[in-house]
């Protein structure tokens, strides 16, 4: 039976589909055939391009990863998709899929699952329900419309504790395509024990962290750096977690001579000095931490439980061994006036970041399973939209409290102007 999988970025150059690759890995070792179709910004695509894949390959189930800039693309095409083969089973999944409530698609008939749990386990059950023809609609990791056209949710799964039970996507070369990739995507760990009200991931992986061990993250490294990709981007949402298994990884890739430039992200209580001396000698050239504000006024509302002590202490620290710094900042914020948001910009200057890449600021996002979502009204924020469709998170779309609409568009603007690159970010 063969799987065929979307990644819809249009506003972006396409990169490493990566936790589709993850999901067509898993599902290749368990007999499915797998194609993935990454559409990136001008990445050249058509109605007629799509129909072709559909007649030549011929799924019984397409995957959308879905967030909330490209939703109506996922629709617009998961509709055309059914206009071709109405057999063909339709499956979402990501972050804007995960907690989005089951009501808003019940009258989107296209969309067939939700997957609610780890896309590899979900997205196999779903496979392997279509595949043995199961007439049970209800399948554990997802929400599956029923003959009511009603959604109705199965059973919780449970991942697998140790993450090297997934297949690694690197070592499948019609996976991935390596003939233009500049950088790879590397997951070394999953999940975030922290609670900022602002992110999706904490709900998501109920607050726990998994690791691969470093033998197969050093191998995959290994793999990658032969085919001659030299930059790494390492994008688990706090890279140093653990950091006596991360002073492990630092000392494989300095004792096998492996010649990469490492981007990574990570928390500024979580690195010390003999970690960022290891660091820099194995070739990581820019660290990204999470600032938010340098108000503490804000700070205390976004339960990051850090200082900007701990940051300027960090700051200065990894500038001290020549590695870059990106500060993760917003705007926005629960309980932030228009002057919170300029001491935000002024920390940056007066610690010498530079605003460039992502330390360009973002207005903050209110999206499914975040706690400022749930919870918005407690935090003095005030939607917009008040008619949007129930598949449409409130995103930028609020004032707050403290800050008109206007006034957020001002500090947007204010921070354009500063950027050295023009206000490109690579993470969002």
């Amino acid at each position: 039976m063969n799987v065929l999988l979307f990644e819809i970025n249009p506003f972006i150059p396409p990169a490493v589909p990566i936790s589709l690759a993850y999901i067509g890995a898993f599902l290749k070792e368990k007999g499915f055939q797998v194609k993935i179709v990454n559409i990136g910004e001008n990445t050249p695509f058509s109605l007629h391009m799509l129909y072709s894949i559909i007649n030549d390959f011929k799924p019984r189930l397409v995957g959308f990863s879905t967030y909330q800039r490209n939703i109506l693309y996922v629709i617009g095409i998961a509709r055309f998709i059914k206009s071709v083969d109405p057999k063909i089973k339709i499956a979402i999944g990501g972050p804007q899929a995960t907690f989005m409530p089951s009501s808003a698609l019940e009258s989107i008939r296209c969309i067939d699952f939700i997957c609610r749990d780890e896309g590899e386990i979900a997205l196999l059950n779903i496979a392997e329900a279509i595949r043995d023809e199961r007439k049970d609609n209800v399948i554990p990791g997802s929400s599956c419309r029923c003959d009511d056209h009603l959604f109705y949710d199965g059973d919780e799964i449970i991942p697998f504790k140790k993450l090297d039970r997934y297949p690694s996507p690197y070592f499948q070369d019609d996976l991935i395509d390596f003939s233009n990739l500049e950088e790879a995507i590397m997951f070394t760990s999953r999940g975030c024990p922290y609670g900022c009200i602002f992110c999706y991931t904490p709900n998501a992986f109920k607050r726990k962290v998994r690791f691969h061990s470093i033998e197969r993250v050093i191998e995959e490294i290994e793999w990658v750096y032969k085919k001659g990709i030299k930059k790494f981007w390492f994008a688990d949402p706090s890279f140093s977690i653990n950091i006596e298994r991360v002073d492990r990884l630092m000392e494989e890739i300095i004792q096998r001579e492996i010649n990469a430039q490492i981007w990574l992200e990570t928390r500024v209580d979580l690195i010390n000095d003999e970690l960022l001396k290891k660091m820099r000698h194995a070739g990581v050239y820019l660290i990204a931490y999470g600032l938010e504000s340098a108000s503490e006024n804000v700070l205390n509302y976004l339960n990051k439980n850090l200082s900007l002590h701990d940051m300027q202490r960090a700051i200065r620290l990894t500038q001290k061994y020549e590695i870059d710094v990106e500060l993760f900042t917003q705007y926005g914020l629960p309980n932030e006036t228009f002057a919170d948001a300029m001491k935000t910009l002024q920390f940056l200057k007066d610690n010498n970041v530079k605003i460039r890449g992502n330390s360009n600021s973002q207005q903050m996002q209110l999206y499914f399973g975040t706690e400022v979502f749930d919870s918005h009204q407690k935090y003095g924020i005030q939607p917009l939209e008040k008619t949007a469709p129930l598949y449409i998170s409130i995103g930028k779309q609020y004032e707050t409290k403290h800050l008109s609409f206007s006034e957020i568009k001002k500090i947007s603007t204010i921070w354009e102007k500063e950027s050295l690159d023009g206000a490109k970010r690579k993470v969002s």
